[in-house]
């Protein structure tokens, strides 16, 4: 099988990002690829899919800043929730 295309790599995290395992982090998370997926770089994209493989319980409590995300998801649990909050994102 070949390389993955950006256009299909966008797309294929857009559908990971809406079929989570709560509902809260569908919402989240789909706003969050519709409206910024396609400005991240590749290095970015990889943050992103990485955050995917979390528990959404882990991914609540971190973008709600109930608790502190691992060093490594900061960046992208920050963007993430100064989107929820209304706040520029970059």
């Amino acid at each position: 099988m070949g390389q993955e295309t950006r256009e299909t790599r966008l797309k294929r995290l857009r559908m990971r990002a809406g079929r989570r395992g709560i509902k809260e982090m569908d919402l989240i998370l789909m706003r969050f690829a519709e409206s910024e997926l396609a400005a991240l770089g590749p290095e970015q994209l990889d943050d992103f899919e990485a955050l995917l493989e979390e528990n959404d319980q882990e991914l609540y409590a971190w973008v709600s800043g109930q608790s502190a995300p691992p060093e490594r998801h900061a960046p992208m649990i920050d963007r993430i929730a100064r989107q929820v909050s209304g706040g520029p994102v970059s």
